[in-house]
């Protein structure tokens, strides 16, 4: 019988570590097929492990004053639930390099990390497009715009009929000997990010 058909526990909310919205300033995108996710075997919502293929990198796209936002929500299908995940970022820019980036996201299919600003939690760190990926669907500059100095704002999202079988998942990857920790975990990922 799976996990997933009987809830097992409780929760309350407390005040020794009040929940925190948003998310950091900063998100870790990389090309689905360049990275193979390892799950822990007990709990397939929790992921172990990233491995980058040779000459691939994890990507990391910096923002500031809470500029980024995800987002998941659940969509009940005959087959069971699913997941429409969403991600929104500004890019302060419009350089040819960005373009092409841009261009990548919108034909390729990414995979992104997220940081919460609630990091008391074991999803603090959370993997969006795990199984079926995003793309950029939304991709929009206006000259004027002051918000972002003339740069985009960008969505990635599910593709059309794709929405994930999980929300999104957690990481929470291990150094290389003890138990994974938040600081363990975001060093496992930023030693895949590009120079």
């Amino acid at each position: 019988m799976s996990i997933y058909n009987k809830i097992n526990a409780g929760f309350s909310l407390g005040t020794d570590a009040p929940v925190t919205a948003g998310i950091e300033d900063v998100i870790y995108i990389f090309n689905q097929g360049d990275v193979t996710l390892t799950y822990d075997t007990t709990n397939p919502l929790i992921v172990i492990g990233l491995t980058a293929a040779t000459g691939t990198n994890i990507y990391k796209f910096e923002g500031t004053n809470n500029s980024f936002n995800t987002s998941s929500k659940l969509a009940k299908t005959s087959v069971g639930p699913r997941y429409t995940e969403e991600i929104d970022f500004n890019i302060a820019g419009f350089s040819i390099d960005i373009k092409a980036q841009l261009m990548a996201m919108g034909y390729g299919r990414v995979c992104a990390i997220a940081v919460n600003n609630f990091n008391s939690s074991d999803s603090a760190i959370e993997l969006f497009g795990a199984v079926n990926g995003l793309i950029l669907t939304d991709a929009e500059r206006s000259a004027a715009d002051e918000t972002v100095d003339g740069g985009y704002k960008l969505k990635l999202t599910n593709p059309d009929k794709l929405r994930e079988p999980y929300p999104p998942r957690a990481v929470s990857i291990p150094p290389t000997s003890g138990s994974a920790t938040y600081a363990s975990t975001i060093a496992a990922i930023e030693a895949l990010v590009a120079s």
